[in-house]
């Protein structure tokens, strides 16, 4: 069927678990932080404002959560059914990494999540402030070992092969391995970017809609700075990470430029737009300016970058998908950092919450975040093909061995599951955010114990049913 192998339908099904999967960790990782942020501006400041947007967003948080260690336990099984001869082969480096994420990021999660979700007015607001940062700590461990298992993965060392297995003969070097510093930064920075815009856009939201208070305000501000601050530094963070690709893993590099061949001694152009054609080994369409490419990929205006002729054919990853998600990825960063100039141009004028073309830009922006993470995963692993493990293992010998029919029937399998499970889980999720945060105006935060708001029995019950009951309430005056 559409000329589809067993081995293709593998990397399918794959590609679209570990796709639904980085969404809910990349927000994790960003609400975690963020939370540690209100509950410490909140123990400093005494300002209730915080203290009410930390109970919205950690409501947000739990439930995507769950939703994280869900779609991550059906990628790890993956490793063992479908990628078995992989498994096999770098097992041995994969495994301990991935089970020190565990033993480190999950149990440290896990010990304080419940302190923190359901520990209000149980415990002494130091100690649920330490189970906050210690979430968001164990959030950023997890990030840790989860990027150096796959920067090993894109540049291996620290091992050596016997009787067709990888050992590991230096750990240090296995998880400082050379992209990992790069990957990680890039990773993290990009998780509280989408996390940011994610927030600004729920903000943005209910300002449209005139409901317009402190709690509002200061998602979006502190939203926006955000922006202003870390987007830039992504660029920067992304100029080194592409030095070290360039250095590391010259194909990709190649593949994303669309770069075909070099011509005598002339500077490498920028190909903005066009259309990388596998066959005809040429880029389409080409939209190029001169010296460009050699200027960003080598800091110089005579270098050159290596062309994909260079390589075999067999060992060119596909430039057409790395070519455009790369594109993808940088426009919507240069939109993130003109949305983050934008706002500080408002805030200084006093617009910022009343520019309707500012709040609905705020609002389209909402899944830029994530839709930019999504593009750099594929450019990052379509990029690293034909290898599995770069250099060392090609995908085709990684596979295990099923039919075309036994991953068809599990691939449509996974997809409806997941879009009745995941988009069921999505849709409540964003039935929180347009409730919006609750204003205390001063009150105190109401007592815990099963059933009542602030220690639900139920993890999915932190957020309460009040939204229902809301909708309900408007549903009867109507009528």
């Amino acid at each position: 069927m559409f000329g589809l192998e067993a081995l293709d339908l593998a990397r399918i099904q794959f590609a679209f678990t570990i796709s639904f999967h980085i969404l809910f960790p990349a927000i994790t990782i960003g609400l975690a932080s963020y939370l540690a942020v209100l509950e410490g501006l909140w123990l400093k400041t005494h300002d209730d404002t915080y203290r009410d947007l930390y109970h919205f967003w950690s409501k947000i948080f739990a439930v995507n959560f769950g939703m994280g260690v869900v779609s991550g336990l059906v990628m790890a099984y993956q490793f063992g059914t479908n990628w078995s001869r992989f498994s096999d082969f770098a097992g041995s480096v994969t495994g301990p990494l991935l089970t020190y994420e565990v033993l480190t990021a999950f149990f440290l999660e896990a010990g304080f999540l419940g302190v923190m979700l359901f520990g209000w007015n149980k415990v002494g607001r130091g100690l649920h402030f330490f189970a906050t940062v210690m979430v968001a700590i164990g959030t950023l461990i997890s990030t840790f070992w989860i990027l150096a298992s796959n920067s090993w993965m894109q540049t291996p060392q620290g091992f050596e092969i016997v009787n067709g297995q990888v050992i590991p003969t230096d750990w240090l070097a296995v998880i400082f391995n050379p992209s990992f510093p790069y990957r990680l930064m890039h990773m993290a920075t990009a998780a509280f970017v989408a996390t940011a815009f994610f927030v600004g856009a729920s903000a943005a939201w209910h300002l449209l809609r005139g409901k317009d208070n402190p709690a509002i305000r200061k998602m979006l501000s502190m939203a926006m700075w955000m922006a202003l601050i870390v987007a830039p530094i992504q660029a920067v963070i992304g100029d080194f990470h592409g030095l070290n690709t360039l250095k590391h893993q010259p194909a990709k590099i190649a593949a994303i430029e669309g770069h075909w061949e070099n011509h005598g001694n002339e500077a490498t152009p920028l190909i903005l737009f066009g259309w990388p054609d596998m066959k005809e080994e040429r880029t389409k369409f080409a939209v190029e300016i001169p010296y460009l490419g050699s200027l960003i990929l080598t800091h110089s205006l005579d270098k050159q970058v290596p062309a994909l002729k260079e390589f075999p054919p067999e060992d060119r990853p596909n430039s057409t998908i790395v070519f455009w998600s790369f594109r993808i990825m940088v426009g919507l960063g240069m939109l993130m950092i003109f949305t983050g100039l934008w706002s500080l141009w408002l805030r200084k004028r006093d617009k910022l919450y009343t520019s309707r073309p500012f709040l609905y830009l705020a609002l389209w922006m909402g899944p830029s975040g994530l839709i930019a993470i999504l593009a750099g995963w594929f450019t990052t692993e379509v990029g690293r093909q034909p290898w599995v493990v770069y250099g060392l293992m090609r995908t085709a010998d990684a596979s295990s061995n099923h039919s075309f029919m036994q991953m068809s029937i599990t691939l449509i399998l996974f997809v409806v599951v997941y879009f009745a499970l995941f988009g069921a889980g999505l849709g409540y999720m964003m039935r929180l955010v347009r409730k919006g945060p609750k204003i205390s105006e001063g009150e105190e935060t109401p007592e815990g114990g099963p059933g009542k708001k602030r220690t639900p029995a139920r993890p999915l019950s932190a957020a309460d049913d009040s939204a229902d009951a809301d909708h309900d309430t408007r549903l009867h005056k109507e009528i």
